[in-house]
């Protein structure tokens, strides 16, 4: 814990590591925008658009002692406002496809700024060396004053959406209706653009103008795995922003002194923030409660057994009614003990099964509804031979609220298309 704790502590430690975890929090949080508004591919043109913005920067902050980190940032910023500004021409006044336009504006974009860095390469390499940080990112630099500015930045981004969340709110889910009653999504449009190009601006210093695309979409996409409540959605982006950004500062230096402490060396900061970010989006893809491909995995294994269970107490139901009725697939053993110890079945000294009143209420429940479904598809005006294997697949799903509407609106039949009778709702209770 002490390990941990001196990443706040020390000074060396300290600036890189507050920095980069207020960077990944501005991020997250403008991400979940710009995922939700399905454009995710713009994060990664504007900060494609930022780099001849940088190195221009780079060449007038050469002229002044103070301020440089300040002025890099701001030429950055008006870079990629600049690329926003040709990318909404190009879709609205020449009707352009957005990704063309976008796709346009990172090789225009990045093409210019290779084309002047490769120029000052040769000319002014001390320049050159302080443009490939916002290229590639290089955290282990960072000092007071960088902590301070995306502090600032960081709050600047916070406020405003705490501000005008409702109408972000109507303007991601319902654009139509938010037009009707006159809210200015105009502006907020503007808004939103201007903080994607902060958020950007804030973390090409960090992860560079390379990897940026990838901390704006990541955290987005592991939260929303989470809840469908839009503030929860932001608050579990910026939480897992925040720790994207302390674990890739932590593993940079811990991963080396764990395999080659003999020979000690450093990973580069800026790629691991986006390894531990991707990381954390992987495990909530997987593992999130509700949407999580492992919990889905799951329930279609418990829905797929509960079908099996249902098909089991069924057939065993129509024996008993019609030991003559043929159909169905006769219970395996296995499948007969799990009934058993579920109190669905007894097991006779003869070995033949035989359901309990649990079971006879289960079973009677699932054929209500099955044939219940038969005739609300009969009633729908489908012919009598194609109803059975659509009510074979919802009898298993049909809810007691659905039940009472098809009561209601069948007028509580008595029995189905195949002049089978449909049990009355009194038998399953």
């Amino acid at each position: 814990m002490g390990s941990l704790w001196s990443y706040f502590t020390d000074p060396v430690l300290q600036a890189p590591t507050l920095a980069s975890m207020l960077m990944c929090l501005s991020s997250a949080l403008i991400g979940v925008v710009v995922v939700l508004r399905r454009r995710s591919l713009l994060g990664e043109a504007l900060s494609h658009a930022t780099y001849p913005g940088v190195v221009i920067s780079v060449l007038f902050s050469s002229f002044f002692s103070e301020g440089m980190a300040l002025l890099i940032l701001l030429g950055a910023f008006l870079s990629s406002c600049v690329g926003l500004f040709v990318i909404n021409r190009l879709e609205r006044s020449y009707k352009v496809k957005a990704d063309a336009a976008l796709s346009f504006v990172i090789a225009l974009f990045f093409g210019v700024g290779v084309l002047i860095a490769s120029r000052i390469q040769f000319t002014h390499a001390l320049w050159y060396k302080a443009v490939q940080i916002f290229l590639y990112g290089q955290v282990a630099t960072m000092v007071g004053v960088h902590v301070v500015i995306y502090g600032i930045f960081a709050l600047l981004i916070i406020g405003v959406l705490c501000a005008c969340f409702h109408p972000i709110r109507m303007g991601i889910f319902d654009r139509d209706f938010s037009k009707s009653i006159g809210l200015p999504l105009g502006w907020v449009e503007v808004l939103l653009s201007l903080l994607l190009s902060l958020a950007i601006v804030i973390g090409i210093r960090s992860v560079g103008v390379v990897l940026m695309a990838g901390m704006l979409i990541a955290p987005a996409i592991g939260a929303r795995q989470f809840s469908h409540s839009l503030s929860s959605v932001f608050v579990i982006a910026a939480c897992m922003g925040a720790v994207s950004g302390f674990l890739g500062n932590y593993f940079s230096m811990q991963i080396p002194l764990w395999t080659a402490p003999e020979h000690p060396f450093s990973l580069p900061t800026g790629p691991m923030i986006l390894l531990c970010s991707t990381a954390l989006c992987l495990a909530s893809l997987l593992f999130a409660p509700e949407r999580g491909l492992l919990s889905r995995f799951f329930r279609i294994l418990r829905f797929r057994r509960q079908c099996r269970e249902e098909n089991a107490l069924k057939y065993l139901w129509r024996q008993k009614k019609n030991p003559q009725e043929r159909g169905g697939v006769l219970p395996t053993y296995f499948l007969l003990r799990r009934l058993k110890r579920q109190g669905w079945v007894e097991i006779l000294p003869d070995k033949t099964p035989r359901l309990s009143k649990d079971g006879m209420l289960r079973a009677t429940k699932i054929v209500r509804f099955h044939r219940l479904w038969e005739a609300y598809l009969v009633f729908l005006g489908q012919g009598i031979e194609k109803v059975h294997r659509s009510a074979e697949e919802m009898e298993h799903i049909i809810t007691p609220e659905l039940e009472q509407k098809l009561t209601d609106l069948l007028g509580d039949p008595r029995k189905d298309p195949h002049e089978q009778p449909i049990p009355p709702k009194e038998e399953t209770l």
